[in-house]
């Protein structure tokens, strides 16, 4: 797959004037909120080397990560706790942590390209599967939300030191869950994520 801007381009063609990518970082960890971003991206972005954030190593990625900030129409983030995470569940806290980081951005846009979901607002939007990997503007988007998230659980890790956040970033790693196990979670752990409530009911059964 190719990471161009030829849905922007299209929507550009169809008299959208600031199609906006979204994406979420930190869905699948077990600590911490789930960030998304949303951003613009000028029609001639010369920005090279956007692609899914997963495959962008850290150096490259907080590189790009100030290159888009200086150079995008508009960017912006946003959150969702881990107390709307268990109330609403991790899909539709994605879902509330990619609107708001929507309406942050200024100016607002006019379509929305979101990778594989869709959100609860009134801008006409499309889902792209594996958007990351086709859209520029979808892949800045992933490498400022995992920019983001990162740079949350390296300050996390000052608080908790002892569960090793800035390397693992809330990710279920052998080294995180072993911590899990001696400390017993932080109030910013995800308790209904299956690996820490194992864990919770383990320290329940054993007291």
């Amino acid at each position: 797959m190719v990471c161009s801007l030829r849905h922007e381009a299209r929507l550009r063609a169809l008299g959208f004037s600031a199609p906006a990518g979204i994406d979420e970082a930190g869905r699948g960890c077990l600590f911490g909120p789930v960030t998304a971003a949303a951003v613009i991206l000028p029609k001639d972005c010369k920005i090279r080397g956007l692609r899914d954030s997963k495959v962008v190593p850290p150096a490259e990625r907080a590189r790009l990560a100030a290159r888009l900030k200086a150079e995008s129409i508009s960017w912006a983030v946003g959150y969702s706790s881990v107390t709307e995470i268990e109330a609403i569940n991790i899909l539709e806290a994605s879902r509330l942590a990619m609107l708001r980081a929507v309406q942050a951005l200024n100016p607002q846009p006019d379509f929305l390209l979101i990778d594989a979901i869709k959100i609860n607002s009134p801008l006409p939007q499309q889902n792209l599967i594996h958007g990351d990997a086709i859209s520029r503007s979808i892949a800045a988007a992933s490498i400022l939300a995992k920019f983001e998230r990162d740079a949350l659980l390296e300050r996390f890790h000052e608080k908790y030191p002892s569960y090793n956040l800035a390397s693992n970033k809330g990710y279920g790693t052998r080294d995180h869950l072993a911590a899990l196990s001696l400390y017993g979670p932080t109030p910013q752990h995800r308790a209904s994520f299956a690996p820490v409530r194992a864990i919770i009911e383990s320290r329940k059964a054993s007291s």
